[in-house]
């Protein structure tokens, strides 16, 4: 069954003059005030006909951009208001490795990775002195063993001889250990010292390409498209905003378009399916009343807590 907390509802399908369907939006029509209208209507703005009788869009201006992305924010806050980061941590120096870990896997896997992990060297000093193949074999499940337990050990060598054993709260020192780039940094600062980032993973920057908050690929390049959108106030919890709405609906290859509750407000409505029965079924998680990626979710997640590795 379906949890009800941040289920998107069913969109009716009406029949046009054309004997086309059209879907409504639901939840998400009423919010916006497109509720008239079809959901691609509503995200792309009002069309003009030519002299051809084609329809052109109009062309947004970026002030009507900068409104629609804090419009989906709003949105997506209401969606999910239980977004969290979804790796498992007790301190920054977890989430600093989980982070690290992360790469080329979900989290899901590290999750389920770092207890035995974490348990076999649950301090910096204890992972510098790690001996390499046994730390790989722990890690193996993550991929890229080997180069991720360099990381790790060269990391937690740093953290011990240049930082007193501690994580460091400053993202120009965070980048200065061995696997740390600035999305692993931005992680850290959000969500173990309160310091507002902008996290641009694969999720992140595919969607606000999608949305036309940026056309930039280059991830630092991306943030600071977005960062010039919000307010820094807002960075770390739209992260999670939108990486939970891209694991769960706006899928890379099968967007849930007829079960988006932003469908109004996305530029690329159609892109994916649009059929609501169809599109439910492609619903993941919680949305889709599976289990989550934590292990250990915080107390209001509505879902089910990911299985240990080897259970089920």
């Amino acid at each position: 069954m379906e949890h009800p907390v941040g289920k998107p509802e069913k969109r009716t399908a009406k029949k046009t003059g054309t004997g086309k369907k059209t879907t409504g939006a639901g939840a998400a029509d009423r919010a916006t005030g497109a509720g008239s209208g079809t959901a691609e209507k509503a995200a792309t703005g009002a069309a003009k006909k030519t002299g051809t009788g084609k329809k052109t869009a109009k062309p947004e201006s970026h002030l009507a951009m900068v409104r629609r992305a804090r419009r989906i924010n709003r949105e997506l806050a209401e969606v999910y208001p239980y977004a969290h980061p979804e790796l498992d941590f007790r301190n920054p120096f977890e989430l600093l490795v989980a982070t690290v870990l992360s790469a080329q896997t979900t989290d899901l896997r590290v999750n389920q990775t770092t207890p035995a992990l974490f348990a076999a060297y649950p301090t910096p000093e204890d992972m510098a002195a790690a001996v390499p193949e046994e730390l790989e074999e722990i890690i193996r499940p993550t991929g890229f063993f080997r180069a991720k337990s360099r990381s790790l050990i060269g990391l937690s060598a740093s953290l011990r001889d240049n930082f007193g054993g501690e994580v460091p709260g400053r993202l120009a020192d965070l980048v200065t250990l061995p696997g740390v780039g600035r999305k692993t940094a931005n992680v850290v600062l959000g969500n173990a010292f309160g310091v507002p980032g902008i996290t641009v993973d694969t999720h992140f920057g595919r969607l606000v390409r999608r949305w036309k908050w940026t056309e930039q690929e280059d991830p630092e390049k991306v943030e600071a498209d977005v960062a010039a959108i919000f307010p820094k106030s807002e960075w770390t919890m739209l992260s999670h905003r939108v990486v939970f709405h891209g694991r769960r609906i706006c899928h890379s290859r099968k967007p849930a378009c007829g079960a988006c509750p932003i469908a109004p407000l996305c530029p690329s409505y159609g892109e994916g399916e649009t059929d609501p029965e169809k599109a439910r079924k492609l619903l993941k998680y919680e949305m889709g009343g599976y289990p989550g990626q934590r292990l250990s979710p915080p107390p209001n997640y509505p879902g089910s807590p990911a299985p240990p590795l080897g259970a089920g």
